[in-house]
Order: structure tokens, then sequence, then C-alpha cells
């Protein structure tokens, strides 16, 4: 969005929709491990790489059928921001405790002014979407609170 782009060049997930044929885990032990996963904390993005690294799960929505983050909404551990809202807001209270101490750094000034307002269309998005509530709101000043 406010970064010099540099083209597309990336890695793509494999076309056929049926799990690989050398993957033995189940649709249920997939769900558990990512349920176990998310009560101990970590956040969903990390749930699918742990699950390729350490269970030889290569995706999730090929074993199951659904995404990581929609197996935790149905399960009741989703989170209630949802995750790069979180790591925009995130990055944005260490933005302003930067700023704090360092005053005159105009080009932080600046960074953090393009954050917040990254902050704002996605804020925009969720509440359109029903991912978030209507009266939800950012407020620099309260935003330390979210992320704690």
């Amino acid at each position: 969005m406010y970064t010099p782009g540099k083209g597309i060049s990336k890695s793509a997930i494999p076309y056929r929709r049926t799990p690989a044929s050398w993957v033995k885990a189940t649709p249920e032990d997939v769900c558990e491990h990512i349920c176990k996963l998310a009560r101990k904390g970590v956040p969903p993005s990390q749930i699918g790489t742990l699950l390729r690294d350490a269970h030889g799960i290569p995706l999730v929505s090929s074993i199951t059928g659904t995404k990581i983050v929609r197996i935790l909404r149905a399960n009741g551990l989703a989170p209630e921001i949802p995750e790069d809202l979180y790591f925009l807001i995130k990055k944005a209270v260490s933005m302003h405790k930067h700023m704090e101490r360092y005053r005159k750094d105009n080009d932080a000034k600046y960074r953090l002014s393009l954050t917040e307002a990254r902050i704002t269309r996605l804020a925009r998005y969720y509440k359109t979407s029903g991912q978030l509530p209507p009266t939800w709101k950012y407020d620099s000043k309260t935003a330390s609170t979210l992320v704690s």
C-alpha cells in the first residue's frame, strides 16, 4: 500500500484441493491440534506454520475443508480483533512509545500516520464485513490496552 512495490513473485499453493496421498492426519486430529495450539496462545498464522513443521500437515484447508480461523471461530477460540489489525495496532503502539522519547523523529511521525491510516482502512473493511462491531473505533490513546 505505502511501500515501493518490487513485483509479485511468490510461491503458490497447489491447485489440487484434495490432501496429498502421504498425509495420514484426519480432520478431527487436525482440529484438535489447532484448538490445542490456540489455547496455548499461538496466533492463527503461527498455527499453520507449526502444523506444517512439527506435524507434517501441509495445508489445513485441504484436509479439513475449512480454514484455521473458521475452525477457531466454530470452537469459540478466534481472536476478538483480526490478526492483521492486531499487529498493525501493536506496531502503532510501539511507534507512539518511540515518538514520546524522540519527538523530533519526523520520519517516524510520517510512518506512524501511514500506519494509523492503514489501521483505519482495515477497520472500515472489517466493520462492513461484520468481523468487528460497527461501534469499534481505533484510538491511539487507548490502543495499548487492546494489544496488552
